[in-house]
């Protein structure tokens, strides 16, 4: 199981949190989505063998916002 913290701008309020949280939590292989608006991140744990992290990060911006 892999841990990455992404840098994510864009996200400004609760259905921006809950938005990423469904998006990138209902993958195959994503484990837990944790997001921090006050930070601007997005805490993800996933299996690498399943899930790539570019994929992780093309969900997050087919969402609307941008990851560093």
């Amino acid at each position: 199981m892999e841990n990455i913290v992404l840098k994510v701008n864009g996200m400004s309020c609760s259905h921006c949190e809950n938005a990423v949280k469904k998006a990138v939590g209902t993958m195959d292989g994503v484990d837990k989505v944790t997001v921090s608006l006050e930070d601007k991140v997005v805490v993800v744990d996933y299996d690498n063998s399943i899930v790539s992290l570019d994929k992780i990060k093309e969900e997050i911006e087919d969402q609307g916002y941008e990851v560093e």
